[in-house]
């Protein structure tokens, strides 16, 4: 009986698995954040493209397509 309760005991003061969880969170955090950032930059990116297409088709009447990447 004593070592199913110090078993018992150990298992509670235990914290290996509270650590773990805890580092999962904040990668999984990062991890996101990350995505995120990624995410905002490519459509930052798209939109100079996009309006970058738009002053020159203005401008000189040519065809570009800042999806595609093609223009004349």
């Amino acid at each position: 009986m004593n070592t199913l309760l110090s078993a018992a005991k150990q298992f509670c003061v235990d914290e290996t698995g509270t650590a773990l969880t805890e580092y999962s969170l904040v990668i999984g955090i990062i991890a996101g954040a990350a995505l995120l950032t990624i995410l905002a930059i490519s459509l930052w990116i798209t939109g100079r493209f996009t309006d970058l297409c738009f002053n020159l088709n203005s401008a000189f009447g040519g065809t570009c397509d800042a999806v595609a990447g093609t223009g004349s």
